[in-house]
C-alpha cells in the first residue's frame, strides 16, 4: 500500500478538525461503514439519510453483496483486489457471523473457453472436478464436470446487514437520523468535518459520476440448496446466483451503461435463463422480486476519496459497494486521525 503523510497544513486541519464533531451524509454501506468506523474510533458521528430506515431506495437495496476480490480480478484493477482483501478482514471483525464459504465458478461446455479466461486473469482458486463439486454442493450433482473454487471469499445479505451496521453504530454513540434530506456543503459552513457518501446523488459536487444499471430477481424454492454464490459463465457477463435465507435466492450481474432504472425483458429472460440452466428447479421458483439498482461509477471504474478543507467525498464504488466500504472506511479514518494518504485511491486538494 502506498502511503504518505499529508502536508502540514493538511495535518493541522486534520488535527483540529479531530477535536469536531464528524457528519456524514449517506446511510448505505459507505456511509455506514464511515460512520461505524469513526464512532469507534471515539469521534462524535452523525449520519444522515433522505430515505427511511428501510433504505429501499439506496444501491444497497439491490446489491449482492459478495465478498469476492479474487473472482473480481477478472474485470478490475489490481487496487480493488488489495482494498477487497483487506476488507474481508475488517467483516470478520464487526460481523463474526459473515459466511465465508467461498466462491464456486462453473460453465455450460459452450462457454469453456470463457471459464478458461476466468481461470487464467484471476487467483487464489482451487480447480474442482465433478466430484468435488457434488461434494461442495450436492444440488449441483452431475450437472458440471468442473469448477473454481475460491475458498476465502464471502457474502453477505445487504437487506439484513445493512441494519446491523446501523445498530453498530448507534451502540458505538452514533446518532443517525433518517428522511432528513440535507446538503454537505451547507453542513461544512457549520463546522466539522463532512463526508460525502450519497453515491449517484452526489453528482452536483462530483461531476464525471455516473450510473450504471445493475438487475436483480429474486425468486424462492425449496428444491434447490446452496451455500456459497454460484457464477455461471456468460457470452456477456458472469451471472451470479447467491443463497439467501427463507429458501431464497438473488440473481444478477448485469452491468448497463444506462440510468434507467426499470429491468428490461432481455436481462430478466437471461438472468432466469441462466438460474434454470444452472438448475431445473429454478424453472418452477416463485419470482419474489424484479428490480434495479444504479451503482456510482467513475470513468475508470474505481473508488475515490476527496479531501477538499473539510469536506471528504467518498464514491465511485461501482459494483464493489461491500466489498470495498470497510477498507475504504479505515482510510478515512488513518487520513484524519493520523494524515496518511493512501496514493492509489486518494485526492487532495
Amino acid at each position: 500500500m502506498l502511503q504518505n503523510p499529508a502536508s502540514s497544513d493538511a495535518t493541522h486541519h486534520i488535527q483540529d478538525a479531530a477535536n469536531r464533531h464528524i457528519t456524514i451524509v449517506g446511510a448505505g454501506v459507505a456511509g455506514a461503514w464511515q460512520a461505524l468506523s469513526f464512532a469507534k474510533a471515539g469521534y462524535s458521528v452523525k449520519l444522515f439519510d433522505r430515505d427511511d430506515a428501510a433504505m429501499t431506495h439506496a444501491t444497497s437495496h439491490f446489491a449482492g453483496g459478495m465478498l469476492a476480490p479474487w473472482c473480481e480480478q477478472e474485470t478490475s484493477e489490481p487496487v480493488i483486489t488489495r482494498l477487497g482483501t483487506r476488507s474481508l478482514d475488517l467483516w470478520r471483525t464487526e460481523l463474526p457471523d459473515t459466511p465465508f464459504n467461498g466462491s464456486l465458478v462453473v460453465a455450460h461446455p459452450r462457454d469453456r473457453a470463457d471459464f478458461e479466461h476466468f481461470a487464467r486473469i484471476t487467483s487464489e482458486y482451487e480447480r474442482l472436478d465433478g466430484e468435488a463439486i457434488d461434494k461442495l454442493e450436492p444440488s449441483l450433482e452431475g450437472r458440471f464436470r468442473e469448477a473454481l473454487f475460491f475458498p476465502a471469499e464471502g457474502h453477505v445479505e445487504p437487506r439484513r446487514v445493512l441494519p446491523q451496521l446501523h445498530d453498530k453504530i448507534t451502540k458505538a454513540g452514533g446518532e443517525i437520523r433518517f428522511g432528513f434530506e440535507c446538503a454537505p456543503d451547507a453542513l461544512a459552513s457549520d463546522g466539522g468535518l463532512v463526508i460525502d457518501c450519497r453515491g449517484i446523488a452526489a453528482r452536483d459536487a462530483v461531476t464525471d459520476l455516473r450510473g450504471v444499471k445493475g438487475e436483480m430477481i429474486i425468486v424462492e424454492t425449496d428444491e434447490v440448496s446452496l451455500s456459497r454464490p454460484v457464477r455461471v459463465m456468460h457470452p456477456r457477463w458472469p451471472l451470479y446466483v447467491i443463497p439467501r435465507e427463507d429458501h431464497r435466492f438473488m440473481i444478477g450481474a448485469t452491468s448497463i451503461e444506462s440510468e434507467d432504472n426499470r429491468v428490461s425483458v432481455r436481462s430478466a429472460l437471461e438472468l432466469l435463463s441462466a438460474a434454470y440452466a444452472l438448475h431445473p428447479a429454478f424453472g418452477e421458483a416463485r419470482i419474489l422480486e424484479v428490480g434495479a439498482g444504479l451503482r456510482p461509477a467513475l470513468p475508470d471504474n474505481l473508488p475515490r476519496i476527496t479531501v477538499d478543507g473539510n469536506k471528504i467525498r467518498v464514491n465511485g464504488l461501482y459494483r464493489h459497494g461491500f466489498l470495498l466500504s470497510p477498507a475504504l472506511a479505515e482510510l478515512t479514518v488513518n487520513y484524519v486521525t493520523r494524515g496518511l494518504i493512501d496514493n492509489e485511491v486518494m485526492q487532495c486538494s
